[in-house]
């Protein structure tokens, strides 16, 4: 889409500065190849790459408005951009461009900090307040859009990608944050607000930044993720759900340039695909998969597309292919990210940024319509909610003991831990105990469901499955599914949109009730219902899959040796026992076990960490400008 740099500093900008900010935008370039701009006033300092899709040739940034009232640059697209124009027109309001920063400028004149309410889109904004020597800032509601930011002695610094701060003296700091090394190797990822480094924060999701000169930044919220089921007939709930992804896909193809979709073998990017093809019949779909069997979903995807009449164009990926670019994949990840289904979505984006600059896909359904498999289990789980807690407890204690492999064990475990305890997201790599013995820096006192313990304390009054929902769209879905997925296609300066990310899908999404979401055999009950008319039976029924990734197969075979030479030469001692991560991939080998995600989680830490601390510390400060992707 597009990437953004920029300063808001105490003291006046200097040439230093300057000359830096050039630099930190070109190592995102990936972001915006198509133009680039740079604004420079006393205290503050914007530099802007373009990934033009609308007006593309009058919507260069930093956009200044009103003979410099108004500065502001934008990366992501506002899908009401249209409609909000045609409002402010009736007040009075004129328009040089179509270009939406105009549009976005404008509602801020009108409305100050609550422009923001009025837009329906992903977007990571930024506004200079001339008069008011005020920055504001924002994201969008589900942190589709990136934004890093340091809050620095001498003031914010602020970037679409951490990686860029590598390039200033003030921001050039690589000390990491043990409390979320320790969450990391749980999660497979950091959850937001915390990033691996200690001194670089995330503005959260449906948060307003603002900062005035001298004083610290306010960040306050605009948008509640919030689940409100309200029970309603069937067939008008049905009607509901085909009207505002009908209409929310017609948005997220307004562009002045073509849009491709994303299709695997599941119903969300089936139903987005289907519904793209009705709006533009010669839209091409594109799918990637593996030469492993039971790892791929292409024949599923091409069987979907020749009964939508459109075209598929299908890669494979290797395990060569995942040990050759994975450096370079952790290096536009930013941040460590141990989803293995992120390098495919690298690949399939270069395939699809060949011939186009946006693509349509199908994250956000799952969390929002109730799609995990996980999320059926409040099915059976209910035989629980009445037993005595001491009863809990004396069955917790011999599940305990019971040989893994047991049947039942896990479901005793399931029904008798609070969930507060045990579920924090649709991934859990490592636990307490195992994180003791691989991790040098453990701190018994800093157990990850700490680390959520807040979220779990907003939703205490809600059902297990509203819970299990909102746990994910505050950590899984912002902390990996949008940053794998923003990251990877940027990568290729390809714009991925998600229609079913949308705060009007969302509002009728939140409405539903647990039965019009998981039953005793499936998930996204009602979602299903509403295009089993359109999506062909075997699509409607089969259950969720996620992305298949044969790395519990390479890692026995074509991975091992290179995995173990990884943990060897890594300079991660000070961190990570290398001798039980060697100790995971030799029972993984010998088929003692599945420790294929564990051993995966490390690994990318550890290319993570020779990447971003150990090159970087070895060059010269002077020279950091040669350090960018072609380097990795």
């Amino acid at each position: 889409m597009c990437g953004f740099v920029g300063f808001y500093k105490n003291e006046a900008i200097n040439d230093y500065d300057t000359e830096k900010l050039e630099i930190m935008a070109d190592v995102i370039k990936h972001r915006g190849p198509d133009s680039s701009g740079i604004f420079v006033t006393k205290n503050l300092a914007f530099a802007f790459r373009r990934l033009s899709f609308i007006d593309l040739e009058n919507g260069t940034q930093p956009f200044t408005w009103n003979g410099g009232k108004l500065t502001g640059i934008f990366n992501g697209e506002i899908y009401n951009y249209i409609e909000l124009g045609e409002e402010l027109k009736k007040d009075g309001y004129e328009f040089k461009t179509r270009a939406e920063i105009e549009i976005i400028l404008s509602l801020y004149d009108k409305y100050g900090v609550d422009f923001v309410k009025h837009l329906r889109g992903m977007f990571c904004i930024l506004i200079w307040d001339r008069d008011n020597n005020r920055l504001v800032a924002c994201r969008d509601p589900f942190g589709i859009k990136p934004f890093y930011y340091i809050d620095h002695e001498d003031g914010l610094y602020f970037s679409s990608e951490s990686k860029a701060f590598m390039y200033h003296e003030s921001t050039y700091r690589n000390e990491i944050d043990k409390t979320s090394l320790q969450n990391y190797l749980t999660f497979q990822f950091v959850p937001e607000p915390n990033t691996i480094l200690k001194h670089i924060k995330v503005v959260p999701a449906g948060n307003i930044l603002i900062k005035d000169f001298k004083e610290k930044p306010v960040i306050k919220e605009y948008f509640e993720i919030k689940f409100k089921p309200v029970p309603m007939p069937k067939d008008e709930r049905i009607k509901e759900i085909r009207r505002v992804l009908e209409n929310s896909v017609e948005v997220h193809m307004r562009s002045d340039v073509p849009i491709a979709t994303f299709l695997s073998g599941g119903i969300d990017s089936t139903i987005v695909t289907y519904l793209a093809s009705k709006i533009d019949p010669k839209i091409k779909s594109y799918t990637v998969g593996f030469e492993v069997e039971g790892y791929s979903e292409i024949s599923q995807a091409k069987e979907t597309s020749e009964r939508l009449g459109i075209d598929n164009i299908q890669l494979n990926v290797s395990a060569k292919d995942y040990m050759d670019e994975l450096p370079k994949i952790i290096w536009h990840l930013d941040g460590p990210v141990a989803d293995p289904s992120a390098i495919p979505i690298y690949f399939i984006s270069r395939e699809c940024a060949k011939s186009y600059k946006g693509v349509l896909s199908g994250e956000g359904s799952d969390e929002i319509f109730g799609g995990y498999n996980i999320y059926g289990e409040v099915i059976p789980l209910k035989v629980f909610n009445n037993v005595p807690v001491p009863v809990k407890n004396a069955l917790s204690s011999f599940a305990n003991i019971l040989p893994d492999g047991v049947k039942g064990k896990s479901f005793i475990k399931r029904g008798c831990v609070p969930l507060e305890r045990r579920y924090v997201g649709n991934a859990f790599i490592f636990n307490e105990e195992e994180k003791s013995k691989i991790l040098r820096t453990y701190d018994k006192n800093k157990p990850y469901y700490k680390t959520i313990a807040n979220l779990y304390d907003y939703v205490k009054n809600e059902n297990r499955l509203i819970k299990m929902q909102y746990i994910d769209m505050q950590t899984w879905l912002k902390g990996d599914i949008l940053v794998k997925s923003d990251r990877m296609t940027m990568a290729q300066s390809l714009e991925l949109r998600v229609p079913f990310l949308d705060v009007e899908v969302f509002k009728v999404a939140s409405k539903l009730t647990e039965s019009d979401k998981v039953n005793s055999k499936n998930t996204k009950i009602l979602l299903r219902e509403a295009f089993k008319d359109v999506i062909y039976e075997d699509a409607v029924e089969r259950k969720k899959l996620g992305y298949p990734v044969p790395i519990r197969v390479w890692l026995k075979n074509e991975m091992y040796d290179w995995a173990k030479k990884i943990i060897k030469e890594s300079g991660t001692d000070r961190y990570i026992v290398k001798s039980e991560v060697l100790k995971l991939l030799d029972l993984h080998r010998g088929n003692k076990g599945d420790y294929s995600r564990k051993i995966w989680t490390v690994l990318v830490f550890m290319l993570w960490h020779k990447i971003f601390i150990e090159d970087y510390s070895k060059a010269e400060y002077d020279s950091y400008e040669e350090i960018a992707i072609d380097k990795v």
